[in-house]
């Protein structure tokens, strides 16, 4: 397969399946999530889910939006590795079809990862923090195996990063 001159390089193996891997990181949190907004018992009692997180009421639309909004931003990497990370989608109005400047992406996406890992490193230390008060029985442990994936949620993307601007530049 040849390329002309301007097209960048495909991205490497590594960087699609890293791409992947960014994207399934919330996924176990947004799902825990999800069944705290139904009311499944996932640890907290009827009372702390009332109080504390508003549910039932408008904490079931901030939980289950905040689990939507952050597999949105996840979906995103894959943008680095996908023809439309390079090329705006033609239905978009305005810019479609028109290429994406690389610093458009990759500014963005290094930003992202840097926030991304001071969001998320503490969670490498969960379970050396207390238990919380409010969690019931073996809870504290099975949110914290929900929660895991996020610390490599930013490291994945700086890598991912690193290689669309290594192609792009």
């Amino acid at each position: 397969m040849t390329t002309l001159p301007n097209t960048p390089a495909p991205a490497p193996r590594w960087a699609i399946r890293a791409a992947h891997a960014a994207a399934l990181t919330t996924v176990p949190s947004g799902l825990w999530r999800i069944a705290l907004a139904l009311g499944l018992p996932v640890g907290y009692s009827d009372q702390v889910l009332r109080h504390d997180f508003h549910i039932p009421g408008w904490g079931v639309f901030y939980v289950i939006g905040l689990s939507v909004v952050s597999e949105a931003f996840a979906l995103l990497t894959l943008g680095l590795v996908r023809p439309w990370g390079e090329v705006v989608p033609r239905w978009i109005p305005v810019i479609g079809g028109r290429r994406v400047h690389p610093l458009a992406a990759v500014i963005p996406a290094a930003l992202g990862s840097l926030a991304l890992v001071c969001l998320w490193s503490d969670l490498v230390f969960w379970w050396n923090v207390d238990e919380t008060p409010a969690m019931l029985g073996h809870w504290h442990t099975v949110v914290g195996i929900f929660y895991q994936p996020l610390v490599l949620w930013g490291p994945l993307l700086a890598a991912v990063t690193v290689s669309y601007y290594r192609r792009h530049r």
